[in-house]
């Protein structure tokens, strides 16, 4: 196979492949065999039609159609790794000779990742928080953990911030029952805001049996720019009894005696909390940084097709296709930077790596790793993956070598913080569970 490349812009480039016909064997067996495998022809068993029956019934035209559909990817594959072109985006193809003399030639335009230079790391600085922790702070906490030994009681007044109620929800669009706003007997703290938009407000200040109603409208899912009515009524309303925060308390609740060890141990737990999310900080100003000082063209190619697909349906307004035009902007140039780190510090992924990344994916989208891992694979997405890794690979390279300080001017040591993080994470989780209203009804 010979290729020969022809730039037509930086981000841009045209090339020409020129496959031997003897190298097209393969795909055409492979097309000879696919179908005679989909073909009825009397006399023969379907997938044993010799080769010559389906030339005289199909032509041989269209069995050379089939191969040339098969040998194009792969030999446009091979001209890539051959020329070491990044391509972008989808191949414009243009078949100029096919002849079984000669062979297959063929031409495919395409945008490509053009070429741009990686700036030192350590001339980079990036300015996080303080890793303060208020008395503030430390109270939320401690009340967080009051409520795992607390009670509820019914009230009989206007619903408030904090209060847990206990609704029913129905959700209409134009007379059609929305059924992924529909609940009965559903446990919700009110202020938490973590309903759909205007719940709260709408909510707030109602009584028990009372309903209201109001209007929102998804910006994702089936329900997309669609008004839907919901109503809501209140079936219950319960407030909190918290246990004094005193001595006592102090021996239920942990190993302390008293309730300023146990604050002070709060404060101190919280402090490593704090610098674990300076880290995390420090990721996202390492990838901002690095997406100001690196100025590279993105092809707008990549765009288009990003775009054309995502509102295929039509759906969505002219302002919601401005906004996502500029995430894909962003995105497509975030994945040429990390890529080309990815390549210049020859990052390599481990099977370790690519697990603990499988697992965690299929997590978010409540799947078992095993059934996860063979989507994956059914629509060819191992690599896609195994590029993710090595994005995050490569911007956790980067950030082992930037200048990290926080507001006053102190130097971060991310490593001796991250070493921590696990412990400190389960910190953080326990406390964030503290505040579930489950475990104030187990308590009830």
């Amino acid at each position: 196979m010979k290729s020969a490349v022809e730039t037509l812009s930086p981000t841009r480039v045209k090339v020409t492949v020129d496959l031997p016909f003897a190298e097209l064997q393969p795909s055409l067996d492979a097309a000879y065999k696919r179908i005679a495998s989909q073909v009825n022809i009397p006399g023969f068993r379907k997938g044993k039609i010799p080769n010559r029956v389906i030339d005289q019934r199909f032509g041989r035209a269209m069995v050379l159609e089939e191969a040339v559909n098969d040998a194009i990817p792969s030999g446009l594959a091979k001209a890539l790794v051959e020329n070491e072109i990044v391509q972008l985006s989808r191949p414009d193809v243009d078949v100029t000779s096919l002849d079984e003399e000669t062979g297959l030639v063929f031409t495919a335009e395409f945008d490509i990742r053009p070429e741009f230079d990686l700036p030192k790391y350590s001339d980079l600085k990036v300015v996080v928080d303080n890793a303060e922790v208020t008395a503030d702070q430390v109270e939320e906490q401690l009340t967080g953990l009051r409520g795992r030994f607390g009670s509820l009681k019914d009230v009989d007044r206007a619903a408030k911030d904090g209060d847990l109620l206990l609704v029913d929800l129905r959700g209409d669009h134009n007379g059609q029952e929305v059924e992924e706003v529909a609940a009965n007997a559903f446990s919700y703290e009110l202020g938490s805001d973590d309903m759909v938009p205007g719940f709260d407000n709408a909510v707030r200040g109602a009584k028990k049996d009372e309903s209201r109603t109001f209007v929102f409208t998804p910006t994702a899912g089936q329900w997309l720019d669609k008004a839907i009515s919901v109503e809501v009524t209140v079936r219950q309303v319960r407030e909190r009894e918290l246990p004094t925060a005193d001595d006592e308390f102090a021996q239920l609740a942990s190993e302390f005696d008293t309730i300023g060890e146990l604050r002070e141990d709060i404060r101190t737990r919280l402090g490593r909390v704090r610098l674990i999310e300076q880290a995390y900080q420090a990721r996202d100003l390492t990838h901002d940084a690095l997406m100001e000082a690196i100025k590279v063209e993105v092809p707008e190619g990549a765009i288009k097709d990003d775009i054309d697909e995502h509102f295929s349906d039509n759906h969505g307004d002219e302002a919601h296709r401005t906004d996502y035009e500029s995430k894909v902007r962003s995105g497509i140039k975030s994945r040429m930077i990390m890529d080309k780190i990815g390549e210049v510090e020859d990052l390599q992924v481990n099977d370790a790596e690519l697990s603990q990344w499988l697992m965690q994916e299929a997590q978010r989208y409540n799947m078992a790793p095993d059934q996860f891992a063979d989507q994956l694979v059914q629509a060819g997405q191992v690599q896609g993956a195994i590029a993710e890794v090595r994005r995050a690979k490569a911007l956790a390279h980067v950030l082992e070598r930037v200048q990290v300080v926080d507001k006053s001017g102190n130097k971060i040591d991310l490593e001796s913080v991250l070493r921590g993080e696990e412990s400190d994470q389960e910190f953080d989780d326990e406390f964030d569970a503290s505040s579930d209203t489950e475990n104030f009804e187990a308590d009830e």
